[in-house]
């Protein structure tokens, strides 16, 4: 009699993907951010524009990933010859950056503005935008740059790293949240062979 093996998970062809839902929805309850994705998700599915598609995926993003951008980033990207005549567009928050002195005229749309980078922004001759002002003006995304903030956080330093052959515990040489790291901090069950076991 033979013996047969149960069938496996074809890994290969994507079949155990656990923990990744891609979002069709924001998950936040702000009334002006589902409307939002209302307008974007009809262009989207009607123009059949790439921009509004990433514009309605990353509207459904969480808050840390839609991170925010300074007026120093917007500005280095849309320097006077390559940005003339287009819009910077941030799904996120823009900030205000002091250590900038000199802002040139740029054309922003984004979900928010803080005061100081609002301030600025007008006061260089230029223009805030929203994204329903945006898409009246350029519903295809025509003349749009598509930006998006640094994503690496303070907090990642603390996260642990994936374990190799050559570093293999995942809290090695990681940021500790303690104010030293020294034999008395971090070091005890689980962190020691010693007592209980080591990560």
């Amino acid at each position: 009699q033979p013996r047969y093996n149960k069938m496996g998970i074809d890994l290969v062809a994507g079949g155990r993907r656990v923990g990744h839902k891609v979002r069709t929805a924001p998950v936040s309850d702000n009334v002006y951010l589902k409307l939002l994705v209302k307008l974007y998700a009809f262009l989207a599915r009607r123009t059949g524009s790439d921009f509004c598609k990433t514009v309605t995926k990353r509207l459904f993003m969480s808050k840390t990933n839609k991170p925010p951008i300074s007026v120093s980033k917007i500005a280095k990207y849309m320097t006077p010859q390559e940005g003339k005549g287009k819009t910077a567009v941030i799904v996120g928050t823009v900030t205000d950056d002091i250590r900038l002195s000199e802002l040139p005229a740029l054309r922003v749309c984004a979900l928010r503005f803080t005061e100081g980078a609002r301030a600025r922004i007008v006061k260089a001759g230029g223009e805030c935008l929203t994204f329903d002002q945006l898409a009246l003006e350029a519903p295809k995304g025509s003349n749009c740059v598509l930006l998006r903030g640094s994503m690496n956080r303070e907090a990642l330093k603390h996260f642990g790293h994936r374990c190799t052959v050559k570093n293999l515990h995942t809290h090695d040489n990681v940021k500790p949240y303690v104010r030293s790291k020294g034999r008395k901090f971090e070091k005890a069950r689980g962190r020691r062979r010693s007592t209980g076991f080591k990560v």
